[in-house]
């Protein structure tokens, strides 16, 4: 794919962001607490749920909020109020801010000027290119699909070739194939030697594009290391099932014995069991109720939202 191949070309300088007990918050509410983390070269996944504070640390990396505590540096300098940092960094924030008149060419065109580059004209061609908008780029933005407008703030972002890229939620609104295109854009320019941090909630899509994760909840940072060490955080940790059989008295005595499970309560509705192993547990679980002639009716994990996930990172 020439549009990838121009992207992965060897960049001319790397750049590191660096935070440092950062904090942030609003009256008596903190949104960002003491979050520490420093971002070279290559993909970097922000991970957590919805009001983490992934896109309020974002900005902060961005030089759009000034930290309450702390310190935000791109290359040892602040971002806050240093609009130098943006000759060096590209933004794609969550809140569309995309004029619908516009075409997509002249939406990056515009950026383009904006950061008085030599040759305006050829870099908005470059950046479309690159998000593989070139057949729609004449058409008004207003005309676009959610992820045709994604693509075209990717552009716009890159336009000055940035060592630095900041996304928050960026594939949101695409189809698949627009999803993969993205990945492997994102794979690309982090392998070149930018510096590239993507926020998302959705764990498959971190694992699809980053290699090292940063886990966010409630406003701290969680968890950070290489992907298989979060997953393996996350899929180790204690679970908490519902269960309604047809004796869930037998079927209690008989799960008490199990290396797997660390708890069971009886309860009018069924029984709730803790497992300490989710994959033992489910593969012990039939066989126990088979040996005992129980008919299992209902099955319900019943902590595993992103924010229960997530939690139990914090209290680790």
């Amino acid at each position: 794919m020439t549009t990838t191949t121009s992207a992965a070309a060897p960049a001319t300088a790397t750049s590191t962001l660096d935070l440092a007990g950062v904090s942030r918050w609003y009256g008596n509410v903190v949104a960002v607490n003491d979050v520490s983390m420093s971002l070279g070269p290559g993909v970097t996944g922000l991970l957590g749920p919805n009001g983490a504070g992934k896109t309020t640390l974002l900005h902060m990396m961005a030089g759009f909020l000034a930290p309450s505590r702390g310190a935000v540096t791109l290359d040892g300098r602040p971002t806050w109020r240093n609009p130098a940092v943006y000759r060096r960094l590209g933004l794609v924030s969550e809140r569309e801010a995309v004029h619908s008149f516009l075409t997509a060419y002249e939406f990056v065109l515009a950026t383009a000027k904006l950061h008085k580059l030599p040759d305006p004209q050829a870099a908005a061609r470059r950046a479309v290119a690159m998000v593989e908008l070139e057949g729609a780029q004449d058409r008004r933005i207003g005309t676009y699909s959610k992820g045709m407008r994604q693509r075209a703030r990717v552009a716009a972002a890159l336009v000055h070739d940035p060592q630095v890229l900041l996304l928050d939620e960026p594939f949101n609104g695409m189809d698949p194939r627009q999803r993969l295109h993205m990945m492997e854009l994102l794979h690309s320019l982090g392998d070149a030697g930018r510096t590239i941090l993507f926020s998302s909630h959705i764990l498959e899509e971190v694992e699809q594009v980053s290699g090292t994760v940063q886990v966010m909840v409630a406003g701290r940072l969680a968890a950070s290391g290489d992907f298989r060490t979060i997953r393996r955080l996350m899929t180790n940790r204690p679970h908490v099932f519902a269960i309604r059989s047809t004796d869930d008295r037998a079927l209690a005595v008989a799960l008490m014995a199990e290396p797997s499970v660390s708890g069971v309560e009886l309860g009018r509705d069924g029984l709730t069991v803790r497992a300490g192993d989710y994959g033992a547990f489910t593969r012990v679980l039939p066989k126990v109720a088979l040996a005992r002639g129980v008919r299992v009716r209902q099955l319900i994990p019943e902590d595993e939202s992103l924010e229960s996930v997530f939690s139990y990172l914090v209290e680790a």
